[in-house]
């Protein structure tokens, strides 16, 4: 933490649809935005909308400037990203480094580490949009943390500014939880992508309005059936 307000000096990797957010929710907490990096127009584009003002700069530049460094950028890009900073000679001493992909710990981040800087992965279970709706759902989503014992309170405090629920989840079962959160996303938007087109099949102009209600209240049904609390029995 940095002066006597308990304030970050934030820098952020990747400017897709979680990392803008993130950054946003961290700043409206207190924290100092550092810079970001945005690649293309429309990551440019979604800085200007969340993040007004912020610098936007290359990633090494980041790295030096920040005490916590987000890196929300593709799982297949993470492993590479943090090695290649570390032959840099990017990473400092002290330094909090939080990624945010689901599949993996923290172990993705021992080239960090080796040079003295402290490991954090936490994954927002959410299904980011890259717009202000996403702070808004931050507050009802729950992320999932994994660090040294050390450091775990670091990692949940993060998520509380941000305004989620911190939930822990062990290096080793990071795959298990990022199967189980993908399952989800990539079933539930397979099944309202088919119930959309059949329903402008049949001359329906607005689908997705149709769909909201049933979709959230038979969610909602779901998560509080007896078969998940059936589920929940079998796991103990």
């Amino acid at each position: 933490m940095s002066g006597r307000d308990g304030r970050l000096g934030v820098g952020v990797i990747g400017a897709g649809r979680v990392g803008p957010v993130l950054a946003a929710a961290l700043a409206g907490a207190g924290h100092a935005l550092v810079g970001i990096s945005a690649a293309t127009d429309d990551e440019r584009d979604r800085v200007a909308a969340l993040l007004p003002g912020a610098p936007v700069l290359d990633v090494p530049a980041i790295v030096e400037r920040s005490e916590l460094v987000i890196i929300a950028v593709p799982d297949d890009q993470l492993p590479d990203l943090v090695a290649g900073l570390a032959r840099l000679g990017a990473w400092q001493p002290g330094q909090l480094v939080l990624h945010t992909a689901a599949r993996y710990g923290t172990a993705v981040l021992d080239p960090a580490r080796a040079a003295g800087a402290i490991p954090l992965a936490v994954h927002p279970a959410l299904a980011f949009t890259g717009t202000s709706v996403d702070l808004a759902r931050l507050r009802d989503a729950w992320c999932a943390v994994s660090a040294p014992a050390p450091v775990l309170p670091i990692a949940q405090a993060l998520v509380v500014e941000m305004g989620a629920e911190p939930v822990v989840i062990d290096e080793g079962d990071r795959a298990a939880y990022a199967d189980a959160v993908g399952a989800v996303a990539a079933f539930s938007s397979a099944l309202i992508g088919q119930s959309v087109a059949a329903l402008r099949a049949i001359g329906v102009d607005e689908p997705g309005r149709l769909l909201g209600g049933v979709v959230r209240s038979a969610v909602e049904n779901a998560l509080q059936s007896g078969a998940v609390e059936s589920v929940d029995k079998l796991d103990r």
